[in-house]
């Protein structure tokens, strides 16, 4: 006597195999279900020339590990979208990720938007890692769920400080600080002062250039008054471009050494001949530098047709970032909420990038991973790195 299936029993096999496919948080097998990451991303706003490639390196990485298999049972989503450098649209964005799409955690970007959040942050025990590197997000206190994946722009700074300080010839260094009127790009110039107060290097001018600007002469011109042997630029590409431009067709013999986002490949086309001998602030790698850690890369650009003449700097700093939040996953025992991927953060002791980045280290007691630099110079139309990693 055959026997059938009544219409109950099939209704309820219908409805467990969409419970198994419907919004990642169960699956079948030996998958548990999906953490979402957040991202906010500059494509559009005021630094988005510098934006678009590492939020391409962070979307990389989620895609790259994607092929390989679960973490801890889990699957990884990146969820994000442009904000367009604007604090109350990351505001909006940051609310939309943590309620709508309950992410476990959040790659963010900029230092205005990154600060301003810090609290909310805090509040709802997400872990956020960002593309600003302020010296502010140190303070526990006030950012106990922030961590910082690179040397802040204060250590930036103040290793170029020293770096100026032990290789100049003749007399007192004299230096001037050019910067925007931004959270970002005031972050270090109260602490560059200082350290260069305290290392007998003379800090004789400050100028303010906005990031779209297409004109620095002025400043430029109000600064050689001065005649600094070296400035020190805290912009992205495009403003810095303006700046090495104007100084070359004003023919400025300062030096010009300029922070992690003045620094890349997406430099030398805008600037040109004025790039030629500028110094930069290297936390990354160079897709072309010969490393480990450009292996997975690699795999990853084949698979899409792709070669790393395709990518640049800002790329790697992104899919860097990206792997770091990976790793508190990894590290957590109960990696489905922000706060037990921050204590698999905290447990991340000398994490080490095949060469790509400098190793990081956090603890519970301190969120700031390194405050190791390298040295770049463009020459003949090429960035060449000329240090080892260095601090202050």
């Amino acid at each position: 006597m055959k026997k059938f299936m009544s219409i109950s029993m099939i209704l309820l096999l219908v409805l467990g195999v969409m419970a198994g496919c419907s919004g990642g948080e169960k699956a079948s097998g030996d998958e548990k279900g999906t953490i979402k990451i957040g991202g906010l991303f500059d494509l559009t706003g005021g630094t988005g020339d510098v934006g678009t490639p590492y939020a391409e390196g962070e979307k990389a990485y989620f895609e790259h590990l994607a092929t390989k298999g679960l973490v801890n049972g889990y699957k990884l989503e990146l969820i994000g979208d442009d904000y367009a450098y604007k604090i109350p649209e990351a505001q909006k964005l940051y609310q939309k990720l943590k309620s709508k799409d309950k992410v476990a955690g959040v790659l963010g970007w900029g230092t205005g938007d990154t600060e301003a959040l810090r609290s909310l942050v805090a509040n709802d025990k997400l872990p956020y890692i960002s593309a600003s590197y302020s010296e502010n997000l140190k303070n526990l206190e006030e950012s106990p769920y922030n961590f910082l994946v690179a040397a802040t722009y204060s250590d930036q700074a103040r290793s170029a400080i020293k770096w100026i300080k032990d290789n100049h010839k003749g007399g007192t260094p004299t230096l001037a600080l050019i910067y925007n009127d931004t959270a970002f790009g005031k972050s270090p110039i109260e602490d560059a002062k200082a350290f260069a107060a305290e290392n007998g290097v003379e800090v004789v001018d400050e100028q303010i250039v906005e990031l779209s600007a297409l004109d620095a002469t002025s400043q430029l011109l109000n600064m050689e008054k001065k005649n600094p042997d070296y400035a020190i630029i805290q912009q992205t590409w495009g403003a810095t471009a303006t700046i090495l431009k104007d100084a070359k067709k004003l023919d400025i013999d300062t030096k010009f050494i300029g922070l992690n986002w003045a620094t890349g490949e997406g430099l030398l086309p805008i600037a040109g001949e004025a790039a030629e001998g500028f110094i930069g602030v290297v936390t990354h790698a160079f897709p072309y530098e010969d490393l480990e850690g450009m292996a997975d890369i690699k795999e990853y650009l084949e698979s899409k047709g792709k070669t790393i003449d395709d990518i640049n700097q800002k790329f790697v700093q992104g899919w860097v970032a990206a792997s770091i939040m990976v790793e508190g996953v990894k590290l957590a025992d109960d990696p489905t909420t922000g706060e037990g991927i921050r204590k698999g953060l905290e447990k991340i002791s000398n994490l080490e990038f095949g060469g790509l980045a400098a190793p990081i280290t956090f603890t519970a007691d301190n969120h700031a991973g390194t405050n190791q630099i390298r040295l770049a110079e463009v020459k003949n139309g090429k960035w060449e790195v000329f240090t080892d990693y260095i601090g202050y």
